[in-house]
């Protein structure tokens, strides 16, 4: 069975690194906030509904998380699987086997063969291997426009939330994220044109999309260690 629970005993699995299981948490954070705005219940996801003739009724759906059939977000899951799960699974292991295959040659290709082997739908697989830019896969649903967007951003704003004095989100806002992404000595390996890109493929606006994942972080501080708990005892 494809679940929460199963992704993350995937990701534990290959993944001993806790700062990469928190990017994981991270991610996956801001997808399940993305499934809301981008998803089913948003203007792509309305006209979809439009071509196939379902039920387009906004009320009382816009921001809730009674989620709507994958299919809805131009996606099939497996059957039971709410589009929040959906989308939150594919933002949890993007990277489980970035660990122990870290290469060009060999992410995220390795970790699409396992997953094929071990009959992960084509819905999931296929939007793992659309977040890197060279293998080619073309991003053609939201979710993976979303996974693309948010995948830089999400370890950009956990650096920022690093150097600030209590070692919290709480602390970040989308002004010091957009000061620090001027500043090309800091956190060197992430792409600033990922980030700027995927935001412009979403059709949304940088700044508010920076505030939107920022929001969703602070809503897992605690698991992110970016609760300021961590500087409180050090």
């Amino acid at each position: 069975m494809i679940d929460r629970e199963s992704a993350w005993c995937l990701l534990t699995e290959f993944t001993q690194s806790e700062s990469l299981r928190k990017h994981a948490l991270a991610v996956e954070a801001c997808m399940r906030a993305c499934s809301h705005k981008l998803g089913g219940d948003n203007e792509i996801g309305r006209d979809r509904d439009k071509e196939s003739g379902g039920d387009h009724d906004r009320e009382g759906h816009e921001f809730t998380r009674a989620a709507r059939p994958p299919s809805q977000s131009g996606a099939s899951a497996p059957e039971g699987m709410t589009e929040e799960d959906l989308w939150g699974i594919v933002g949890l292991i993007h990277d489980f086997d970035y660990e122990k295959y870290p290469s060009l040659e060999e992410h995220p290709y390795r970790g699409n063969e396992i997953l094929k082997e071990r009959g992960w739908p084509e819905v999931i697989t296929r939007a793992i291997m659309s977040h890197a830019e060279y293998t080619g896969v073309t991003r053609d649903t939201p979710m993976e426009k979303a996974l693309f967007a948010c995948d830089e951003l999400a370890g950009f704003i956990t650096a920022v939330a690093l150097i600030k004095p209590g070692k919290s989100l709480a602390e970040v806002d989308t002004k010091s994220v957009r000061k620090r992404m001027k500043d090309k000595a800091f956190a060197r390996k992430v792409n600033r044109d990922d980030i700027i890109n995927g935001a412009a493929a979403l059709g949304v606006d940088l700044d508010d999309h920076i505030a939107f994942c920022i929001a969703a972080l602070q809503g897992i501080a605690d698991k992110l260690g970016l609760d300021g708990s961590a500087a409180k005892t050090a």
